[in-house]
């Protein structure tokens, strides 16, 4: 073997190495500045606290601050369009959600971007029981005698949700579709400020999950009359679901993954999924998780993005038949 040939060899077989060993150097290098983690929801709300929950443990196993930005408005498009636009590296991620990402495509006329497209999937986080709960000076103890009342009352009773496409506002749209009830929908930015007012006696019923609603039901503050999920959740044992009141299949619950912009590389992606695995397996997130009924997520991105597709099937269909708007 000539010497020409044998330096071309080692140093074929060196740029083989080097460009094999790039991913995971990028990786490595991620992140070299603090995280921005979009939600697009105002604070107090669920979708807070799983994000801040994550967020906290991330921020420990990456030796970067991982900050929650609240950017609600637009359903969700606010903060969604910002994050397609953001730099594809890793440092700018947002929370992605039933409404924004199974919701919007069919609600929605117009949005300035595809969520298909101009998104990856990273990984699903968490999925929470949706509650429905009622004001306690509605005259209805459980949940078909509010379904009778309601009957009685068309368009008499109104329901607060955390905004349009929030999970609040399509859980009860749903009951509606399902109930034949007619209740008035007061969009609001945010879970915190629909349940002032709910509270208040202003508004009548709403759907939300634990996290924002259990110290109120536990306070007698609001009447929980029924879950979305098929099985009764551990926080409430003795409140049926809506699937045992008669209505077959059923089953709406809230759930909360992490997107990065398309481009985002690969390997990144990837070590982003498993640290998010890491975190939501750390005590911190689980005691947090099982006080809330929330069941976390991790998998990798091929599944969330799986998860997303079968979701957009359901509720594309129900948009339709429910015939669900942006008010």
């Amino acid at each position: 073997m000539s010497h020409a040939f044998s330096t071309r060899r080692r140093r074929l077989l060196a740029g083989t190495a080097a460009a094999l060993a790039l991913p995971t150097l990028r990786a490595q290098a991620w992140p070299s500045r603090p995280i921005r983690f979009l939600v697009p929801f105002a604070p107090g709300g669920t979708s807070e606290i799983v994000a801040r929950s994550v967020a906290a443990e991330l921020g420990k196993q990456l030796g970067q601050s991982v900050f929650v930005e609240n950017k609600p408005g637009g359903a969700g498009v606010v903060a969604m369009a910002e994050a397609a636009k953001a730099a594809p590296d890793g440092h700018t991620i947002i929370l992605g959600h039933v409404g924004t990402l199974a919701v919007n495509p069919y609600m929605l006329a117009n949005q300035p971007y595809d969520v298909n497209k101009d998104f990856l999937p990273v990984t699903l986080l968490a999925k929470v029981p949706n509650v429905f709960v009622i004001h306690p000076d509605v005259p209805a103890k459980n949940f078909r005698e509010f379904v009778a009342h309601a009957k009685a009352h068309p368009g008499k009773l109104s329901y607060g949700s955390a905004g349009n496409a929030s999970a609040g506002h399509l859980a009860m749209e749903y009951l509606k579709l399902v109930t034949g009830m007619f209740i008035t929908h007061i969009p609001y930015r945010g879970t915190g400020p629909q349940l002032t007012d709910l509270l208040a006696g202003r508004t009548q019923a709403s759907s939300a999950g634990m996290p924002a609603l259990g110290a109120h039901i536990r306070a007698g503050k609001l009447r929980a009359i029924a879950v979305g999920t098929q099985q009764r959740i551990p926080a409430l044992p003795d409140v049926p679901t809506v699937q045992e009141m008669g209505y077959k299949d059923f089953e709406t619950s809230q759930w909360y993954g992490i997107l990065a912009p398309a481009g985002t590389p690969p390997d990144v992606v990837k070590r982003l999924q498993e640290e998010s695995l890491k975190a939501l397996r750390s005590s911190a997130v689980t005691e947090r998780f099982a006080t809330d009924n929330a069941v976390g997520g991790g998998g990798p991105s091929s599944e969330f993005a799986s998860f997303i597709a079968r979701e957009q099937g359901i509720w594309k269909d129900i948009v339709r038949r429910a015939q669900i708007k942006a008010d």
